[in-house]
């Protein structure tokens, strides 16, 4: 059938929702594209999905890495499409969630024949990151690819470590790669999108909530027990929403109060750009504009409309 049904939308959405009821309505498998999602240790604070979520419909790709593990869209990539090949094997329909718009990108458009980095390598770029920062590895970027490195904060410490990563494994800059024809994984695949993209101020309420119940549900506990761990805060998941702010509460920095208030900040402005992201970058099939709560009538709305246009 070569068919996959994808859900996406910024943090907190309600798209996890969604997603298994579509998967119920479809014999459907829930496939992971969140990048926080993927790591182990942390399945409050990136709101991964619950043991009743799993015990509902089959879920795929979550908390499948361990913290120490500095995981890429190409490593995502490589697993989801096997997942989706499985799911078409199988007769089920994949269903891909998430918020990580890199992700979605990759798997529906296509992606740049950029070769994988290999784990030498992305260690030895760790490492220098470690020793010198973000900044003057910048700065090295700049010397060796100046457009990516123009086109890039000099803060912005994943993609300007990726960029030096390529480099360092092809001896060919970023920028360069990025001209080359874009290769679909899955030519066969037709997509069809529902994206959900609620009010500013609906959102900003189930952000803030959220933060919430997860401080209740024991998310303070699982960054304790990360920092117990000692890993390099350039790690992936040592920047998940929350953990960074709570990690200074841990170390004796700030106040829990000052660490909850920052967190819902920083996760209030990251829905935000969430949200401009899949407005201008994602073109959907169905778009939903306001929150998914999973009513009666809202759920039986969206099925019908997938349904007609599988």
């Amino acid at each position: 059938m070569n068919k996959v049904i994808v859900v996406a939308g910024p943090t907190a959405s309600g798209k996890s929702a969604l997603a298994i009821d579509l998967a119920e309505a479809f014999n459907g498998v829930v496939i992971n594209a969140d990048s926080m999602q993927i790591y182990q240790g942390t399945p409050i604070i990136s709101a991964a999905p619950s043991e009743e979520d799993k015990k509902r419909v089959p879920h795929r790709l979550y908390e499948i890495f361990s913290p120490d593990v500095n995981g890429s869209v190409v490593d995502w990539l490589n697993l989801a499409v096997a997942e989706i090949k499985n799911c078409w094997a199988e007769g089920k329909m994949p269903i891909v969630v998430g918020g990580t718009g890199l992700y979605l990108d990759n798997l529906i458009n296509g992606t740049t024949p950029i070769p994988e980095t290999s784990a030498e390598v992305r260690q030895k770029v760790m490492q220098k990151l470690h020793e010198i920062g973000v900044n003057k590895l910048h700065e090295e970027l700049a010397l060796h690819d100046p457009i990516t490195a123009n086109r890039l904060s000099p803060n912005d410490t994943t993609r300007v470590r990726r960029a030096y990563e390529v480099w360092q494994e092809t001896g060919i800059a970023l920028s360069e790669w990025h001209k080359k024809p874009m290769i679909k994984k899955l030519p066969e695949a037709k997509f069809l999108v529902v994206k959900i993209l609620p009010s500013r101020e609906e959102l900003d309420e189930r952000c803030f909530l959220r933060w919430d119940k997860m401080m209740n549900a024991g998310a303070l506990r699982e960054v304790e027990n990360l920092a117990r761990l000692d890993l390099d805060k350039n790690l992936p998941a040592m920047k998940a929403l929350g953990v960074p702010e709570l990690l200074q509460f841990v170390e004796g920095k700030i106040t829990l109060d000052e660490a909850c208030s920052l967190a819902k900040l920083h996760t209030r402005q990251y829905a935000k750009r969430q949200m401009t992201w899949f407005r201008h970058q994602l073109t959907a099939d169905i778009e939903i504009c306001s929150c998914y709560h999973g009513q009666k009538s809202e759920k039986e709305n969206v099925i019908l409309g997938v349904k007609k246009r599988l």
